[in-house]
């Protein structure tokens, strides 16, 4: 009790004397006394009470002041008055301000102390009762702003199915469906309402947890939200039933994130990589100017949509778009495809046949691999790039059209050109402007993007209810090299579609040889910094390395040419013949 702190306010003296002996006879160490109202107030502002003792009329004032000024300023702290003339009113008065009780003069020692020790116990429960009381407020928001951020939607129901309440999630949702609040579960429209009031019916009507099962919630954009249910009992403290807490999770595959200002497709192409972002800029500006174009690009990037955006960006985008294929056909063909033949030209030439330069008249013309075209066809492609005419095979007079070109090679054409397998001048003429297509590697953060697209194209058209693919399928499909861009990971996607009869995509759905090469790739990442460190490490750091195996593995890197891994090594050759002979290495 020596750490309680005693106020005694009174204007008589032997009082304050008196209580203060008493006080301290019985353990309570830290008395402060006060005789005047002007005193209690400096004292109550200044030091930390834990009980006020003061009599009721002082001097020039009233006992009630001080307890106005007491709850006016917040203080915490029990007041027990005294009062020579007890009476209804000023009790009743003493209690409104905030006082424990008061005590009828004259007090005597046990009274006193009764008063005070029933005081500070009351005000020590009161202080017990409020920190519970905060504690519950904190737990209790803390559970409502877990209820309100959950990206979930929660729904209780008591009884009879009306709804007891709502996280912000569920509200959402519930006004995309109905106009208006919601009160009662049967109100609910769709397929999700059908199916919650289904599940809540059957927990409230068996008691039992309704395990998770997937619904198709139609929208009125026309879009599919699949939603995963789960529904269980709710239930108080005393484990009575109250009702049911259904929660519904949106499983449905969502569109990765863009930057902002990012586009994530333009016409055929998916992606939203800078360098994307740089082709659609260009394919927009060029497409608009009737000029012949070069797409270049490793196959399967896109060189045909690349044709097929510009096209649709021109002007001519009302008129025929024409493909043709160089590489699939001989020589002979090529150039009846092309210009076509009069009947009688040449043997099976049973009937004029326009070619495709003439289908394309007023629009555009894709000549894909132009690259592989012989001399012969690539000297008759330049004088019609030259003179917009050709000349029909059998046929004497030339034909006018109005064509724009677009040519498009996974080749070097330059290095052709320098090699002598391409004519320069057709070159320069058919890249006026080039558009180079990055390979996928090259544009890695446009892989979710283009998974989800391929995954929702092929669950659909296999009648696949997939919704997701797992982190560690989607690393790495990321981390894979995919040598044959995005035509590649079309096929892998539309495989692991087949494949795969859950929810998820699954690493077991992917092709072996892709994992092996993700996995191999990780193995020489990690040796070839093993190798840069050995490099850069001193004597004393290379010792701690694995000298051996580092040294083994330079070895390897370079064939086994010892000046080559010399060099790497950026050590004289006598020293890695000192080491090498030190571990045995030939």
């Amino acid at each position: 009790m020596k750490d309680i702190h005693i106020l005694i306010v009174d204007d008589e003296e032997s009082i304050r004397i008196t209580f203060e002996m008493f006080l301290k006879r019985e353990g309570y160490g830290r008395i402060t006394t006060a005789a005047t109202m002007e005193d209690a107030l400096i004292a109550i502002n200044e030091e930390k009470f834990d009980l006020i003792i003061s009599d009721i009329v002082l001097q020039g004032a009233c006992g009630t002041d001080l307890l106005r000024h007491i709850q006016k300023t917040g203080i915490q702290c029990p007041v027990v008055m005294i009062t020579g003339f007890p009476n209804l009113e000023s009790a009743a008065e003493a209690v409104r301000y905030g006082a424990f009780d008061y005590i009828s003069k004259p007090v005597n020692k046990e009274t006193l102390l009764r008063f005070v020790r029933q005081a500070l116990k009351h005000w020590e429960l009161e202080k017990e009762k409020k920190a519970l009381q905060q504690e519950n407020e904190k737990y209790r928001h803390y559970l409502e702003v877990i209820f309100s951020s959950v990206s979930d939607a929660i729904i209780t129901v008591d009884e009879s199915m009306h709804i007891v309440q709502l996280n912000d999630t569920a509200r959402a949702w519930i006004a995309e469906m109905h106009e208006g609040e919601v009160h009662d579960l049967k109100a609910l429209p769709g397929e999700m309402g059908l199916a919650c009031f289904h599940d809540a019916s059957k927990v409230i009507r068996e008691g039992k947890v309704v395990r998770e099962h997937q619904v198709e919630c139609h929208r009125a954009d026309g879009t599919v939200r699949m939603i995963s249910l789960n529904a269980a009992p709710l239930k108080d403290t005393v484990e009575e039933f109250n009702g049911a807490v259904i929660v519904a999770r949106d499983i449905s595959l969502g569109l990765p994130e863009g930057t902002i200002g990012q586009r994530k497709q333009f016409h055929g192409f998916i992606g939203v990589s800078h360098v994307m972002q740089g082709v659609y800029r260009l394919i927009e500006n060029v497409g608009k100017v009737d000029t012949a174009v070069l797409v270049t690009g490793e196959s399967g990037t896109g060189k045909e949509l690349a044709a097929e955006a510009l096209h649709a960006e021109s002007k001519r985008r009302d008129m025929p778009l024409i493909k043709v294929d160089c590489a699939s056909v001989s020589e002979d063909l090529l150039e009846s495809e092309l210009f076509g033949h009069r009947k009688g030209a040449f043997t099976g030439a049973d009937r004029n046949r326009p070619g495709r330069l003439l289908q394309a008249d007023r629009g555009t013309l894709l000549l894909d691999e132009i690259g592989d075209i012989s001399s012969r066809m690539q000297l008759r492609l330049l004088r019609f790039l030259q003179e917009m005419t050709f000349t029909p095979v059998g046929q004497d007079t030339p034909v006018k059209v109005d064509v724009r070109i677009i040519a498009a090679t996974n080749v070097d054409l330059r290095e052709k050109v320098r090699q002598g397998g391409f004519r320069e001048d057709l070159y320069y003429r058919l890249k006026v402007v080039e558009i180079m297509l990055p390979p996928l590697r090259e544009r890695q953060e446009c892989i979710p993007l283009l998974v989800h697209h391929f995954l929702v194209k092929f669950r659909e058209k296999l009648g696949r209810k997939i919704h997701n693919i797992s982190d560690q399928s989607m690393e790495i499909l990321i981390r894979y090299s995919w040598p044959g861009n995005v035509r590649e990971l079309r096929h892998v996607i539309e495989r692991a579609c087949v494949l795969c009869h859950g929810p998820t995509l699954l690493r077991e759905h992917f092709p072996a040889e892709l994992l092996d090469s993700v996995q191999q790739g990780s193995d020489t990442k990690r040796k070839s910094q093993q190798v840069k460190q050995l490099k850069s490490a001193t004597p004393s750091v290379v010792s701690l390395l694995s000298e051996e195996e580092l040294l083994r593995q330079v070895m390897l890197q370079a064939g086994g040419n010892k000046s080559k891994a010399a060099k790497l090594l950026n050590v004289d050759r006598s020293t890695l013949y000192r080491k090498m002979k030190r571990y045995c290495i030939t």
